[in-house]
């Protein structure tokens, strides 16, 4: 009988704790003494889905879609590992990649417009080892879009130097070819971040 009781007991103890216990969180606490910081990058970031070398390629493309008079057919899935640069030119020294994916979104084949997850990591100088997330979308524009064209982007986390950045990125293009896909871009990054 006592037996029974203490099984009793310890099975009623076990059955308490979980509600009191088993949560998902800690108690929030007020963080204080934090600086937040304000970083401003430039460099150049190239995307080159040509040649015996790309650094973009397609992984998958709807059957329903095959535009082959587009760069980019409408929903098409890509995945890049895109160097940066400081200068314009490809052959200018890198300074670290970019990965990610991007999928193309215009059903017109002469715009092109784009959900783009990239995540920009640096590879040299004061940065090392640092990298920001860009998760936003490329607005529609010209397959050879103007040097006048200028896209904002979302920045939504980081690492490293960058930690929980958050932030904007603007994109003009210095080069592309519509018949390639190849473009080369200019990016002026504003982070704020911790």
């Amino acid at each position: 009988m006592e037996k029974q009781m203490v099984l009793a007991w310890a099975m009623i103890f076990c059955l308490a704790i979980p509600p009191v216990y088993g949560q998902y969180y800690s108690k929030t606490i007020k963080v204080g003494g934090r600086v937040e910081k304000k970083t401003r990058l430039r460099f150049f970031y190239h995307d080159i889905p040509s040649g015996k070398n790309p650094t973009t390629v397609l992984l998958a493309q709807a059957n329903i879609t095959q535009d082959f008079f587009s760069p980019s057919p409408y929903s098409s899935l890509y995945a890049m590992d895109d160097p940066l640069t400081i200068g314009p030119e490809r052959t200018s020294t890198t300074i670290g990649n970019a990965q990610g994916l991007y999928i193309a979104l215009s059903r017109d084949p002469n715009k092109f417009t784009a959900v783009l997850y990239a995540d920009f990591a640096f590879t040299t100088g004061r940065f090392n080892g640092s990298s920001f997330s860009l998760f936003s979308r490329y607005p529609p524009t010209d397959f050879v879009p103007s040097p006048d064209t200028i896209c904002e982007m979302a920045i939504v986390g980081g690492r490293g130097a960058f930690k929980m950045a958050k932030g904007f990125a603007l994109l003009r293009a210095t080069s592309s070819n519509a018949k390639t896909g190849d473009a080369s871009l200019e990016v002026n990054v504003t982070l704020y971040h911790y």
